[in-house]
C-alpha cells in the first residue's frame, strides 16, 4: 500500500496535479509518507546531529535580553548561544519602528537542526495575530508542497526576512531589513541547514542582494552566508496563478536532491551581464503577499 501510494503521488505530481492528490490524503497518511521518505534519505541524516531538545528557557537574564532587544549590536546578536535566547531577544526588539505597530514578533519555528530552512518576506495579518510564520492560506499550501517532497512542516525550519509585519503589508524598507538581518543570519548559523529556500521575489532579492527578476533567479543555485539557496515562487503567488505550481514543485525537487546528496550544492560562477538570460516577462505575484 505504501509503494502504491507513493507511486500514485509521484505520478499525479508529474502530470501537474499536486493539490488533487494531497487533498485526497489524510494528514496522518501524508505525515507518515513524509516521515518515511525522510528516514529513507540515506546516510547523513540530520537526526544524528541533534544533541537533544532545544533549551526552553533563554540562556541570559531578562534584563540583558531587554537590553539586547533595545540596543544590542549585530555582533552581540551574532554571539547569542541558541535559538531560545535569540528568539527572546527578537520578541522584545526595538531596533526599527515596526515594533510600534506589530502585535507579535514572528520569529520562526520548526526543527532546530533542520536540513531545509524556508524563508519568506515578512509576516502577514494572520501571522502577526498568531506569532507563527506561514499559517494563512499560503502557509497551508506550503505545508502541502513540502509534504509532496517528503518534508513535513515539522521537519523544516520556517521564518521570514522580517520578524514584524509592515503596516498594511507594504514592502519592507531598507532600514527595517538591515535591523532585522542579524536575527535571520544567526538563525541560519545556529540551524546550519544544508539548503535555504527563498520563497518569492522579495525574499530572494533581499538574501542575494540583487534586483534580478524571479524568472532569472529561478533554475540555478545561489549562495547566502555560505549556504546554497534555491529560489522559487511564493505560495501566495500560486494561489493567484496555479499554473506556477508545477515549476515550484520542480524547484523543491532540487532541494530534495541536495538534501539527499544527489546534487552537488556548488554554486557556479554568475554569468556576465552580456551573457545572462533575459528576465522572464511574468510577474511573480509576490508584491503585497506575505507568509
Amino acid at each position: 500500500m505504501d509503494d502504491l501510494l507513493r507511486r500514485y503521488l509521484r505520478t499525479k505530481l508529474d502530470i501537474g496535479e499536486p493539490e488533487l492528490v494531497l487533498e485526497q490524503m489524510s494528514r496522518a497518511e501524508a505525515l507518515g509518507l513524509g516521515a518515511r521518505a525522510t528516514r529513507a534519505s540515506g546516510p547523513g541524516e540530520r537526526a544524528t546531529r541533534a544533541s537533544g531538545p532545544p533549551p526552553v528557557e533563554p540562556a541570559l537574564p531578562t534584563d540583558e535580553i531587554a537590553r539586547l532587544g533595545r540596543d544590542g549590536t549585530a555582533e552581540e546578536i551574532a554571539a547569542l548561544p541558541d535559538l531560545a535566547t535569540l528568539g527572546a531577544v527578537a520578541r522584545c526588539c526595538l531596533r526599527c519602528p515596526l515594533h510600534e505597530t506589530r502585535r507579535h514578533v514572528v520569529f520562526g519555528e520548526g526543527d532546530p537542526t533542520a536540513s531545509v530552512v524556508c524563508i519568506g518576506e515578512a509576516p502577514g495579518a494572520v501571522e502577526d495575530e498568531t506569532g507563527r510564520p506561514f499559517v494563512g492560506r499560503a502557509g497551508q499550501l506550503l505545508d502541502r508542497l513540502l509534504l509532496a517532497i517528503g518534508f513535513p512542516r515539522e521537519s523544516v525550519y520556517i521564518c521570514n526576512v522580517l520578524k514584524c509585519r509592515p503596516p498594511n503589508n507594504r514592502d519592507p524598507l531598507p532600514d527595517e531589513i538591515e535591523a532585522c538581518s542579524p536575527f535571520m543570519l544567526r538563525q541560519l548559523t545556529l540551524i546550519d541547514p544544508r539548503v535555504v529556500v527563498a520563497f518569492g521575489a522579495f525574499a530572494a532579492r533581499t538574501l542575494l542582494e540583487t534586483k534580478d527578476s524571479l524568472g532569472r533567479l529561478r533554475g540555478r543555485l545561489h549562495r547566502y552566508a555560505g549556504y546554497p539557496v534555491v529560489v522559487t515562487y511564493h505560495p501566495a503567488a500560486l494561489l493567484r496563478n496555479p499554473n506556477w505550481t508545477r515549476a515550484t514543485w520542480e524547484d523543491l525537487q532540487r532541494v530534495r536532491r541536495i538534501v539527499e546528496g544527489l546534487e552537488d550544492p556548488v554554486v557556479p560562477s554568475a554569468p556576465s551581464d552580456s551573457s545572462a538570460a533575459p528576465a522572464r516577462p511574468e510577474n511573480d505575484g509576490q508584491r503585497g503577499l506575505f507568509g
